[in-house]
C-alpha cells in the first residue's frame, strides 16, 4: 500500500518503511521529532519522489487522484470563513464516502452544533469536526495528526472506537497517547530527531526493554495503563 525509500530533507533523515494493504500504523515520537513533517510528505503536502502509494509514485498521481487515495487530517480545525456553519463545512468535505452528513453528525454527537459557525466551536468540538470531515472524505488512506488532542474522556472513547472501526479504510495515526497506541494494536513507528528509531509490531514496541530504551524512567505502567512517572 505505502512505501517510502531513503527520504531525507532538512528535518527528516533516511526514512525507510513500507506498509501492506491491510496494515495500519501508529507514529509516535517526542515533540519536534518530525512526525507531522513525515505525514505531510506521505500525502504530497511536501514534495517527494521517494513515496509510493498503491504501487505508483505519489507525485505521478493528479491532485484529484491523490484526493481519492490519501487525506491528511491536521491537529487543529482552522476555518477562514467566519460565517460557515458546521453542516456547510461537512457538506464541502463530502467526496467519496457513502456516509451522509446527517449520519456523521449523529455518529459523533454533533447534531446540536450543525448550524453553529465553525469559528465558535471549542477545541474539542473542532477536533470532532475534523474526524467527521475525514469520514465524509472517504480516502483510501487517512493520516490523522493527533486526533484525540483536546478531547475529554467520553469524546476520546468515541473517537478511539471510530479509529479502530470499519468506517475508515486504511489509517496512519500520529499521537503521543501510549494507551491509545497500545489499545489499537497497530504496527508502530517511533521517531527521534528526524529519524526512525523503531518500526515493528505493537507487541515488540511495548516490551519493557524497548520502553525503557525509548522513554527511560519518564513513564510507568499501572494496572495495564501507561502514565507519566511524576
Amino acid at each position: 500500500m505505502l512505501k517510502i525509500t531513503e527520504f531525507s530533507n532538512s528535518i527528516l533523515t533516511n526514512i525507510n518503511f513500507h506498509l501492506s494493504e491491510s496494515e495500519n500504523l501508529i507514529i509516535l515520537g517526542s515533540n519536534g521529532a518530525g512526525k507531522s513533517t513525515l505525514a505531510k510528505v506521505l500525502c504530497a503536502l511536501s514534495h517527494s519522489d521517494s513515496v509510493e502509494l498503491f504501487g505508483k509514485k505519489l507525485n505521478m498521481y493528479s491532485a484529484k487522484q491523490r484526493s481519492l487515495l490519501v487525506n491528511y487530517v491536521p491537529p487543529k480545525l482552522e476555518i477562514f470563513d467566519e460565517y460557515i456553519s458546521l453542516r456547510e463545512y461537512l457538506e464541502l468535505s463530502k467526496l467519496y464516502s457513502k456516509l451522509t452528513v446527517d449520519e456523521v453528525l449523529e455518529l459523533l454527537n454533533l447534531k446540536a452544533l450543525e448550524d453553529k459557525p465553525c469559528i465558535t466551536l471549542s477545541s474539542g468540538e473542532g477536533q470532532l469536526s475534523l474526524i467527521a470531515s475525514s469520514l465524509l472524505h472517504g480516502a483510501k488512506l487517512t493520516i490523522f495528526d493527533e486526533p484525540t488532542a483536546n478531547l475529554d474522556p467520553k469524546k476520546m472513547q468515541k473517537v478511539a472506537k471510530i479509529l479502530s472501526g470499519d468506517k475508515i479504510q486504511n489509517r496512519i495515526i500520529i499521537t503521543h497517547d501510549l494507551n491509545l497506541a497500545h489499545k489499537l494494536g497497530y504496527k508502530i513507528l517511533y521517531m527521534s530527531n528526524g529519524a526512525v528509531e523503531f518500526f515493528d509490531t505493537n507487541e515488540k514496541f511495548f516490551e519493557k526493554a524497548n520502553l525503557d530504551k525509548l522513554f527511560g524512567t519518564s513513564i510507568k505502567q499501572i494496572d495495564g495503563y501507561f502514565v507519566v512517572n511524576l
